[in-house]
């Protein structure tokens, strides 16, 4: 085989290979993205429009009508225990938890993300006392902190948003500390500095566009973890009550009655937690190797 030596030092035939690569690599992304998106606005229309295409009432229980498999008696997807419709409670339920979801993972996301900012371009002590106090908050029991906030604000949404995002800020502030801790050593900010450029300069044109990436990623991954983590305050009758339809508490209460052969009420609920969890991961991925300039150049 042979190489012939381009002017950057990398050989014709590589540069011809690579490209191709660059491309599909491109392409998958791309669809990767459209196909997230796809999930995930089906899921967001459905709730904005619950009324205009949910079958039934999601409240309206029925014993005569209770367990009902998928197409019986006009039921889809057929019904729980109380006898009302598990479509319809899909339908409205991502009103619910899509809002609680989307509102706890985007606020810790840029709390999070700010309080790293700020400590990884800090002195040692603003750093160390940004630090040790989010060591604090991972001490915290968060189902002790939602229980206390249940005390305060009763049982419902706000309770639930508070304490998911209590819980996820340490985790998102240490994942992108260490990211800005080593953007911090590049040459790029260096340059910037050597050039006069402000502390709040370097810290949002410079360095914020190169940990965007890897914030976005994490921020949608939390969604369906959210979402989980939900139920899980629904089981214990502190977070979203009821009757009001959302996917945790139907998988909570589902997941009580497949002793009895059902298992439709919790596993209908459970796969659509599953897709739009993957939904969001995929988004994320595919954002970052859209937007974070590092993908980009590996891309090429």
């Amino acid at each position: 085989m042979i190489f012939t030596a381009s002017p950057n030092g990398r050989s014709l035939e590589s540069a011809k290979g690579a490209a191709p690569r660059g491309r599909r690599s491109r392409l998958r992304t791309n669809a990767q993205v459209t196909i997230a998106l796809i999930i995930i606005a089906g899921f967001v229309l459905l709730g904005l429009f619950a009324p205009l295409v949910a079958p039934y009432d999601p409240d309206l229980a029925d014993g005569s009508v209770k367990y009902l498999g998928p197409g019986e008696q006009g039921h889809l997807l057929g019904t729980d225990e109380q006898g009302r419709d598990i479509l319809s409670r899909l339908i409205w339920g991502g009103r619910t938890s899509l809002i609680v979801a989307l509102l706890a993972s985007a606020t810790s996301t840029v709390i999070g993300g700010a309080l790293a900012l700020v400590a990884g371009f800090s002195g040692d002590r603003v750093a160390g006392l940004i630090m040790r106090s989010i060591d604090i908050m991972f001490a915290f029991p968060v189902i002790i902190i939602a229980l206390v906030l249940a005390v305060i604000f009763g049982p419902g949404t706000v309770v639930v948003v508070l304490s998911i995002v209590f819980s996820a800020i340490p985790y998102v502030t240490r994942v992108i500390f260490a990211e800005v801790k080593l953007q911090r050593g590049r040459e790029y900010v260096e340059a910037a500095e050597s050039l006069g450029a402000g502390f709040f300069s370097i810290l949002f044109r410079e360095v914020l566009p190169n940990v965007l990436g890897q914030t976005v990623v994490y921020g949608t991954g939390l969604v369906g973890g959210m979402i989980v983590f939900s139920s899980s305050l629904s089981a214990l009758g502190i977070g979203v009550q009821p009757p009001t339809a959302d996917w945790g508490r139907m998988i909570s209460e589902g997941a009580k009655v497949i002793i009895s052969g059902n298992v439709y009420p919790a596993l209908l609920p459970g796969l659509v937690v599953l897709v739009v969890a993957l939904a969001f991961n995929w988004l994320g991925d595919g954002l970052r190797d859209l937007f974070d300039p590092h993908h980009r150049r590996a891309g090429r």
